[in-house]
């Protein structure tokens, strides 16, 4: 991959690229609790984001996106966002940049990689974090790697229009190999927490369906959280998000039944990434696996951002001796579920699940076994 994007690039633009990579991410536990100021358990994947690029003297960002064979230039100094298109994206990060004060001048960029798109393994944000950490190398720029995941967040909300919390950025470029990251995000403190599965490996079911409310109904859910806690405040006036409601509180609130819902999932699913790092620390994975199970139950019955496709998966594996533990991950409405699988019945699972999804779905799904991995960096 890496050699076939960096000769794409010499064919394009006859000159020597420096490479970079940022890699996808999976979320352990700690689902919608980002933007709520809670705690995620993110790890940055082997599976990446690699963007070739040099300077050039024209004052035009020139790209080109190997997935699309498709070219896209614009004028450094005058864009605009290019809405539902991939260049989005990178523009979005050069606009961060420019506004933060830091000169970014015309180049040329190659860019591909093997991270599934609509899987919820944040392939937007891996190009973002890349195009962040490239521009900084190329210009030398400097740019703190909490600094890129900032820019990469912001590059999000102003030009691509999703609200989106800060984990995917921060877990691709700050992730380690064999490791996840407890990430508070409300402060952006994080302990590195060894990933030792021993027998087992962690394996993504693909859906391959994302239906087409995912986006405003994740915009929903933030709206439907901050009524929570515009609740609270007026009981308890030093409450700034979700993570500092109990349960208590909450039942004391006059909230509308599905907000209550909404905001008891996240109070407990904020709980339960403590909980499962106290599990991970003493090895105890069937402890954790039970807590990824409850977590499924939640997003699906309370948060109501799962699908039937989603469901079926996870209840699937329930009945299957060697799967600790089974979950949607990420937005929702489709995407993958991730699964703590025995090695030994692996081969076996996707064969049976295979077949099943096809019965009920008429379409297969995809298998991807993930471990973790270093965050963004040079190649």
């Amino acid at each position: 991959m890496y050699q076939s994007i960096k000769s794409t690039f010499i064919d394009l633009f006859s000159k020597e690229p420096l490479l970079v990579y940022s890699p996808g991410r999976i979320n352990l536990i700690g689902e919608h609790t980002d933007y709520n100021g809670g705690y995620v358990l993110p790890a940055a994947i082997d599976k990446k984001m690699v963007v070739a690029i040099a300077a050039n003297d024209s004052g035009i960002g020139r790209i080109y996106s190997v997935d699309f064979k498709e070219e896209f230039s614009f004028d450094i100094a005058s864009f605009s966002p290019k809405k539902g298109h991939w260049a989005t994206y990178v523009m979005g990060v050069v606009s961060q940049l420019q506004q933060a004060g830091y000169a970014v001048k015309g180049f040329d960029m190659v860019f591909g990689g093997d991270i599934p798109v609509g899987a919820g393994l944040s392939s937007s944000a891996a190009l973002e974090c890349a195009v962040g950490f490239a521009l900084s190398e190329l210009f030398g720029l400097n740019i703190p790697k909490k600094s890129i995941v900032h820019y990469a967040q912001k590059a999000e909300h102003t030009f691509a229009g999703v609200q989106c919390g800060i984990m995917d950025q921060f877990a691709s470029v700050m992730g380690k190999k064999s490791h996840a990251i407890r990430l508070d995000c409300r402060t952006l403190e994080f302990d590195y927490f060894p990933i030792d599965l021993g027998a087992y490996k962690i394996l993504l079911i693909d859906t391959q369906v994302k239906h087409s409310l995912a986006d405003s109904a994740y915009n929903q859910r933030r709206l439907e959280c901050e009524e929570g806690v515009s609740a609270a405040k007026q009981i308890q006036s030093d409450i700034k998000d979700l993570r500092d409601v109990s349960l208590d509180l909450l039942g004391q609130l006059d909230l509308p039944s599905v907000v209550y819902d909404r905001c008891r999932f996240v109070v407990e699913e904020n709980q339960r990434v403590l909980d499962s790092c106290d599990l991970l620390s003493k090895g105890d994975l069937e402890g954790f696996g039970e807590k990824v199970y409850q977590s499924h139950e939640g997003l699906s019955k309370l948060y109501e951002v799962s699908c039937d496709e989603l469901d079926f998966l996870v209840d699937y594996t329930k009945e299957v001796s060697g799967v600790l533990g089974s979950r949607m991950m990420g937005g929702g409405f489709g995407g993958c579920t991730i699964n703590i699988v025995h090695e030994d019945i692996i081969g076996q699972l996707q064969k049976d699940v295979s077949e099943a999804y096809e019965r009920k779905f008429n379409k297969s799904p995809k298998f991807y076994i993930v471990s973790p991995e270093e965050g963004t960096g040079l190649l």
